[in-house]
């Protein structure tokens, strides 16, 4: 069933992980507590493909970011790329998955957390 607006396309993305054994957001959470999964909009963050009077068509681009506390280099990495690996084998159909950016250590409070983005994009059709 398709999505009726950008926001149900993005909540959609993120529920088809939900079975990972991770926190998952459609939107930035205050403080995500990790494992954590968070799909945000990314840049850019929508690409023009049809205006028309019937419908609108865009591309939509979105970052996951896989997200593992930061405890130690070896274990908070392979815990990280497992994250990865679990997202990658639940992307849904009709998304094409881009590159994976590098792990970078992130802080939020006194909690130090790994992350890195996986760059996904799909079309989305608004009807009138």
């Amino acid at each position: 069933m398709p999505a009726n607006s950008v926001a149900e396309t993005r909540a959609a993305l993120a529920n088809s992980f939900s079975a990972l054994a991770a926190n998952v957001f459609s939107s930035v959470p205050e403080a995500p507590i990790p494992p954590a999964i968070v799909v945000v909009p990314s840049s850019p963050y929508m690409e023009v493909v049809l205006i028309g009077k019937a419908s609108t068509k865009v591309k939509l681009n979105f970052a996951i970011t896989a997200i593992v506390a930061s405890n130690s280099n070896a274990g908070s990495l392979d815990n990280l790329e497992k994250l990865i690996i679990g997202i990658l084998a639940a992307m849904p159909a009709g998304y094409v998955v881009g590159v994976i950016e590098k792990p970078t250590v992130l802080e939020v409070g006194q909690s130090p957390m790994l992350v890195a983005d996986i760059n996904v994009s799909t079309y989305y059709t608004q009807t009138n």
